[in-house]
Order: structure tokens, then sequence, then C-alpha cells
């Protein structure tokens, strides 16, 4: 989704792309930004953004599909970008359908594959792109969507690659976050390295690595 769907120029594709070693298989998140104006549309006044999410999970005999990641402290996700002021976006079935939680993508090594690990407690509550006081706990037991956005609004192209976007709790049974190459930002101290994960020992821990994950990968 861009700004051309309110009649903007901006444009955005999100292509899949097959692994190459040492390449991961990963969606690329490409496209232009353009702050141009409609002109037959003069109560369009901003312009300039790109952005995908995830689809809604449907409904089953039990109602509607959501993901529950309450027992997970972190949401992981292994990227390449260019650098660009990226947003993470995470929606949920809250009172208010429009509020969207956010989080500053920040990219350690623009060009390279890196990962992120990002505390749930770490987003904002946010409604049409603006904080929303008072900030609430977000329901991380009821998450509709996940995605990306774009809205920096510069001119010119963006690329942004992602690999993996997953929930976890750094438990030995973490296989994705064993196995990726590259930086990881966001380890907590009482991880001493890259692959050497503390062994769990609280309940909440011990039940998380036997629960359901929420898992988005480009496999």
């Amino acid at each position: 989704m861009s700004d051309k769907d309110i009649g903007g120029f901006s444009t955005a594709n999100l292509d899949f792309h097959s692994s190459s070693p040492p390449t991961p298989s990963h969606a690329r998140f490409h496209g232009t930004i353009s702050i141009e104006l409609p002109k037959d549309q003069p109560h369009i006044q901003r312009t300039g953004y790109a952005a995908w999410r995830t689809l809604d999970r449907g409904f089953t005999i039990f109602g509607k599909s959501l993901w529950d990641v309450s027992t997970y402290t972190y949401l992981a996700i292994q990227f390449k970008s260019d650098g660009r002021k990226y947003f993470v976006n995470v929606q949920t079935e809250s009172i208010v359908p429009t509020d969207i939680h956010q989080y500053r993508l920040y990219s350690k090594t623009p060009g390279k594959w890196e990962t992120i690990l990002i505390k749930w407690n770490d987003f904002v509550r946010t409604n049409h792109g603006q904080v929303v006081e008072p900030q609430r706990e977000m329901l991380t037991q009821k998450v509709r969507t996940i995605g990306i956005g774009l809205i920096d609004r510069i001119p010119g192209p963006f690329d942004l690659s992602i690999s993996h976007i997953w929930a976890t709790n750094l438990g030995r049974d973490d296989d994705i976050l064993h196995h990726i190459t590259g930086p990881i930002t966001g380890l907590p101290i009482s991880v001493s390295g890259h692959g050497r994960f503390r062994k769990p020992t609280s309940p909440l821990e011990k039940q998380a690595e036997g629960g359901s994950r929420l898992k988005v990968d480009s496999t």
C-alpha cells in the first residue's frame, strides 16, 4: 500500500526472493517515495508514504483468529535496510481499531543483513501517525497484523528486505536465532554472545518455549 491509494504518486512493491546462499530467502519491499500532491484532489494535503502488513487471519468456529504472543518478551526481525526511516507497525484487537503500535526500525549496518530484538513494551501507541496519550499496554494476546511502513517523506527510491519476523524468549528452542548470521541488536546483558542463549529459568519462559509463536517468514 502507498499514497497511490489516495491519488498520490509513491510506488510500493513486495517481492519474494528464494534463498541463494549466503543470502536467505526474503521478501523485498521496494519502490519510490513521491511527495507530489494530486492536482485534482485539493483535500489531499499530505503524501509520501508506503507500507505493507500481514493479512488478517480470518475466522474460525471460535471467532476471529489472532496471534497470542503474551508469553514472549521480544519481537525479532531479520532484515537488510537501506538506512531509511522505517517503522514496525503492530495492530491489535483494541478498543480503538485505528490505533497502531510503532517502533523505529534502526539499522546498524545498512546494506547488510542484521537482526533486531524489540521488547513489546517498547512500542509506542499511535493513531494516524501521531503519538496518543495516555499510552496503554499493548494487547499482546490479541495481535491482528504485523507490518512495516516508510514515512520519512524523502523523495526517492527505498529498499528493505525481510527474511524472518517472529516472537521469541531467546530460549534454546529458538532455531531461527541460533542459525542466523550478522549482528544482533537488543540482546540482554545476560546473553554472553551470538548463538549462546541462557537457559529459561522462570515458569513463564518454560511455558512459552512450548507455546505457539507468531512467525512470519519468507520461506
